[in-house]
């Protein structure tokens, strides 16, 4: 979970939680003891965060101009524009080694720190330091939402009326498409996260989701109150299957059943995502493992 990037938190932490596990792996510090790669210790993906972007290339304005573009490729200015990415992919590369080595050092400056602490000691102060994250004990899914819409049942004889998606956050304009989000399914409710967010944008406790299902093999429903919503995802079954096993732990008397999609067609005025109807965690606090009193 940690390493795939599912504990949206500081780097700092992360480094902390890294020390843990070689203190919970090889005991105190020693330039003796096995180190595991650090992809094993360490989210590979934040390194990959550090590194500049691609440079932008402009598309060629004509056909002309592409036509052009392609036989220049295919002679000496290629093969200078191959060297050029050649020399590129070894810097990142090199820059990449670079942030590795630099990250490793830290992991090992705080793994020193934690001298003489005992291995079940590690492995509660790691477990209690991802605990905080409010979404510990989820299991999370990327999907893709698409549209939140009112539900039939909730317009009193009113036909269906299809809803663009709202944007969620500031970083998602108007227009821009579906929002990749985290479907996080626990125990006593179901939260929407921005990816890397510690903060839920939205959740939904259980008593308050009257139906879920599958729209087709690639789109699971959420009806929430009056409002249904339609995500993207290719974990349809995983993600009925958990809902299923925790309603039905919860000792839910009848199990939202799947229902057929309307066919209305769509309406030109935007629905916003239901709020409020679960509390909400407060801000995630990080605080350092309490080392050992042992010398």
């Amino acid at each position: 979970m940690v390493l795939r990037g599912y504990v949206p938190t500081s780097e700092e932490t992360l480094q902390t939680l890294a020390a843990l596990r070689l203190q919970s792996l090889n005991s105190d510090f020693s330039t003796h003891a096995p180190f595991p790669r650090l992809e094993e210790l360490f989210p590979p993906h934040v390194l990959h965060a550090r590194l500049p972007p691609p440079p932008h290339q402009p598309p060629a304005k004509c056909r002309g101009a592409r036509l052009r573009a392609g036989l220049l490729a295919g002679g000496l200015w290629g093969q200078a524009l191959a060297k050029q990415r050649a020399e590129r992919d070894q810097r990142l590369r090199g820059r990449l080694r670079e942030e590795g080595a630099s990250t490793m050092a830290a992991i090992v400056e705080k793994w020193k720190l934690l001298q003489g602490m005992g291995r079940p000691e590690a492995m509660a102060a790691y477990v209690a330091l991802v605990r905080e994250w409010p979404g510990f004990g989820s299991t999370l899914f990327d999907v893709d939402l698409h549209t939140v819409r009112p539900r039939l049942d909730a317009v009193q004889g009113q036909p269906w009326q299809w809803a663009t998606l709202t944007p969620l956050s500031q970083q998602s304009p108007v227009g821009s498409g579906p929002q990749r989000l985290w479907l996080g399914i626990g125990a006593k409710a179901v939260s929407l996260y921005k990816p890397g967010e510690p903060e839920p944008l939205d959740s939904f406790c259980y008593g308050r989701i009257s139906s879920f299902g599958a729209s087709d093999s690639s789109t699971f429903r959420l009806s929430v109150e009056d409002r249904d919503l339609l995500f993207e995802t290719s974990q349809v079954e995983e993600i009925a299957q958990l809902l299923n096993t925790y309603l039905a732990s919860a000792g839910a008397q009848q199990l939202p059943q799947p229902q057929d999609p309307p066919t209305s067609p769509p309406a030109s005025e935007p629905t916003v995502l239901p709020q409020g109807l679960c509390p909400v965690a407060g801000p995630w606090q990080h605080r350092p493992p309490v080392a050992s009193s042992h010398s």
